[in-house]
């Protein structure tokens, strides 16, 4: 039997977090090339300010940690106000983040609602 790295009910939201992150910022990056329009800047701190807390929901939830529900309904916020922020710009790197804000956002939802769930009877 294999083991994994990180608990089942965790796993999506582990990968849509790390793949946040990484979008988050290579469009903070993208945002920031002198020559870019200057109403991308907010842009790119909330590209940076999200990928921050995804980054931070991937090692909560990798170690168990009991602070990771709340993280990840922060997290679920911050994706959600990112999204939104990105899809201001036509920039196919800023649709490409807001998309993976999208799914990490609904990702950390369905994590802190399995966390809600009463257990099962045996």
């Amino acid at each position: 039997m294999a083991s994994t790295l990180v608990e089942d009910k965790a796993k999506a939201c582990v990968d849509a977090a790390a793949e946040c992150v990484q979008a988050c910022e290579a469009c903070a990056s993208r945002c920031c090339i002198p020559g870019t329009d200057p109403a991308m800047a907010g842009c790119a701190k909330l590209c940076l300010d999200c990928a921050a807390i995804c980054a931070l929901c991937v090692t909560l939830l990798a170690r168990g940690s009991g602070w990771s529900e709340q993280v990840c309904r922060l997290c679920a916020e911050i994706c959600d106000a990112c999204a939104a922020e990105c899809e201001r710009f036509e920039a196919d790197g800023c649709r490409r983040c807001a998309e993976a804000c999208r799914r990490c956002a609904e990702a950390c939802r369905a994590r802190v609602a399995l966390s809600e769930e009463p257990p099962t009877a045996r």
